[in-house]
């Protein structure tokens, strides 16, 4: 693919996955197209060299692998870890109320997102609805409205004389919650949504006993600039680092010549904290690992043979430099879009990043010939972190933290660079080489 084409392409995986649960299906269904098989993590697991298989934790976190022609314990685990989530806003559990007529549903925040890129957007709601069948048997489904179902206006500035001066600011509880229908005096408003939701999914309203689900933007993503050379969609952070991930590991000739074992680890929950089962801190990979090394060496010693030789790449979003704001910016640590992946530092270990990290990520650039980039944030502001820390200690393997640069990180409409995600896959692609 050309990088305009990998671009685009990266756009249509992100309009497919307006959620993480809907993220990591689109990941399952790009990967069964190259022949991965789906593991249990409830039964024993028979693994072959060359092997190709994923497994899903709770439908929003994902390890995929390609079990390589050489032992683990001689070669270690090569692996790119990102995350499915993005900040934004979910729907509470009692989430409609009517106020003068007009249906609104509560919202809670999720992670750090930027309030006011939701305001008079084309919103909808997707993720999972949990339910009971016809055989009494709980299960679950995704769920997803395709048109514009909700809206959070503005307040005119004539009421607002400050907003342009000031900023403008929500108040989390009473400014959140998002028009959603004009009710008449007979409709309750809890009862209205509960038959939106029976609509969307195909379940009797009495049936569905819980939900996740996310708000999104209906807007597709695009191509912009004068030529073409930017991209904007929501979740670039961090489904962009899960595609070109993806991508760079559903290579024919990667799969097809792979030495060491490779790995793409998906999580959810980053933007919180990863404290969960199925996040970066929760013991996930940990068990994908451990299970790879029983499955294919009786002596348990082979798999700390095989940390002690594993690399993980934490790919995460990194900020570029926006020209409006110079003073956000470090002048001596600048990094541009459309110039290359960057590789983050941080002497506090925000980032995984220290100096051989480091300089095998720009050996594996040059050698693929990208061009790449260094950051580090102003000492006086606070710096955000990745997976790339956490994954890193609780495996005990060296972690190098790098990304794309993009602007407004956090925004519900992120903009990055068409060049760069071309040059992600390529420097990933050379990663699992080897």
């Amino acid at each position: 693919m050309t990088a305009r084409q990998h671009a685009q392409h990266l756009l249509d995986f992100i309009d497919k996955s307006p959620s993480p649960w809907h993220a990591v299906a689109s990941i399952e269904t790009a990967a069964k197209a190259f022949l991965f098989n789906r593991l249990d993590e409830s039964a024993k697991w028979d693994l072959h060299a060359g092997g190709r298989y994923y497994v899903v934790r709770d439908d929003s976190s994902i390890v995929l692998f390609v079990l390589g022609h050489k032992a683990t314990a001689e070669s270690g685990f090569s692996i790119v870890g990102a995350h499915t989530d993005s900040p934004g806003l979910r729907v509470k559990p009692n989430p409609a109320t009517v106020s003068d007529g007009i249906a609104r549903l509560g919202v809670e925040i999720y992670g750090g997102p930027i309030l006011a890129t939701f305001t008079d957007r084309d919103l909808s709601l997707a993720g999972r609805v949990s339910y009971v069948d016809d055989r009494e048997r709980l299960t679950h489904k995704l769920v997803r409205f395709e048109r514009p179902l909700l809206r959070l206006p503005n307040l005119a500035i004539h009421m607002n004389r400050g907003v342009n001066e000031d900023g403008l600011k929500l108040h989390k509880q009473n400014e959140l919650p998002l028009l959603l229908a004009q009710l008449t005096g007979e409709q309750l408003p809890q009862p209205y949504f509960l038959s939106l939701l029976e609509q969307a999914v195909g379940i009797g309203a009495a049936q569905v006993l819980s939900w996740d689900l996310a708000v999104y933007d209906t807007q597709k993503g695009a191509l912009w600039g004068a030529n073409q050379e930017f991209i904007a969609d929501s979740q670039l952070d961090n489904l962009a680092s899960c595609h070109a991930g993806l991508q760079a590991l559903l290579d024919d000739n990667i799969l097809n010549q792979a030495e060491s074992t490779l790995v793409c680890a998906f999580f959810d929950h980053e933007e919180i904290g990863s404290e969960s089962h199925i996040g970066a801190a929760g013991s996930f990979l940990t068990d994908v690992l451990e299970r790879i090394s029983i499955a294919t060496s009786p002596d348990r010693e082979d798999h700390a043979r095989a940390l002690s030789q594993s690399f993980l790449i934490s790919a995460d979003m990194a900020h570029a430099y926006q020209p409006n704001f110079p003073s956000a910016y470090d002048a001596d640590h600048k990094v541009f879009v459309n110039k290359g992946p960057v590789i983050k530092a941080n002497a506090n270990r925000r980032y995984s990043s220290e100096s051989i990290s480091t300089a095998r990520f720009i050996h594996w650039c040059e050698e693929a010939g990208v061009p790449y980039q260094r950051y580090s944030h102003r000492c006086d502001l606070p710096c955000g972190s990745t997976i790339g820390p956490i994954a890193s200690a609780k495996l005990g393997i060296r972690s190098v933290d790098i990304g794309c640069p993009m602007w407004a990180m956090h925004s519900l409409r992120e903009s990055a660079g068409v060049l760069d995600h071309d040059y992600m896959i390529r420097v990933l692609k050379r990663f699992f080489m080897g």
